[in-house]
């Protein structure tokens, strides 16, 4: 059975109190509103991951994650931060391959999949990233470049270890522009997906992937995107940031 993720990317926002006060807000909320059968995974920037974890303790259903990881295990590359330290820390989760990581960054599909493959190994669940841009979505190409992106990164990977992988399908042209991906646009690129999966995997893990939406999923918006049956969860941005909105997101369900 598919798991229904709900996963907050701060990406670089908050300071210390702020991310305090919202984690707080978020976990007394998930407990006092009794949500159930719902994962909430919370990703803060790196400074904030072990006070995060701190509030978060153990409470069922909510996990902590990072936005990126480096591809080396250790050494010499200042700034990075390995899958290593991060499990250390009692991280969970962790996003590999965003939008931004791929824009800015000019992060590859081989890099990425080291990526990948340095989660795994430290037992760090990846919501792996995959999207297209305006351009490619009206060139009418984004089916076979979608794909691509997750034959290029994942399809390495043996079957038992695919099967630990979360998908995060992103239409960048729906992130930050005020534009969104209709539900059913969601459901076609999703279905898609899965059966591309499929393909390679089989149908049993294919069907039990869970596949998210990062497309500006918001709490005016959740409940008819997460109505579809290929669509398991979201990668929330800017509604992850007021408690109030990430809970009402997750009550969707």
């Amino acid at each position: 059975m598919r798991k229904k993720i709900i996963a907050g990317n701060w990406k670089m926002n908050l300071t210390f109190d702020e991310g305090q006060k919202l984690t707080s807000e978020i976990v007394n909320m998930y407990k006092d509103e009794k949500i159930k059968d719902v994962i909430a995974v919370l990703n803060p920037p790196f400074p904030h991951l072990f006070p995060v974890k701190k509030l978060v303790g153990d409470t069922p259903g909510i996990f902590v994650g990072a936005q990126n990881c480096s591809d080396k295990e250790s050494g010499a590359f200042t700034g990075e931060v390995s899958a290593k330290i991060l499990a250390s820390f009692g991280v969970n989760y962790v996003i590999i391959g965003h939008s931004e990581r791929r824009e800015y960054f000019k992060e590859s599909n081989e890099m990425l999949a080291e990526k990948v493959k340095a989660a795994l190994a430290n037992g760090l669940t990846p919501i792996f990233c995959c999207g297209e841009s305006l351009d490619i979505r009206n060139a009418g190409t984004h089916e076979p470049n979608v794909k691509f992106q997750l034959t290029d990164s994942l399809f390495n990977l043996s079957a038992s270890d695919f099967a630990k992988v979360v998908i995060a399908y992103e239409p960048i042209w729906a992130i930050g522009t005020g534009k969104t991906a209709t539900s059913d646009e969601a459901q076609e690129m999703h279905l898609a997906l899965r059966r591309h999966i499929a393909t390679k995997y089989g149908k049993d893990i294919a069907n039990n992937i869970s596949i998210l939406y990062g497309g500006s999923m918001n709490a005016g918006n959740a409940a008819d995107l997460l109505s579809k049956p290929d669509v398991d969860g979201g990668l929330i941005g800017g509604a992850s940031l007021k408690s109030r909105d990430f809970l009402e997101i997750i009550k969707s369900y």
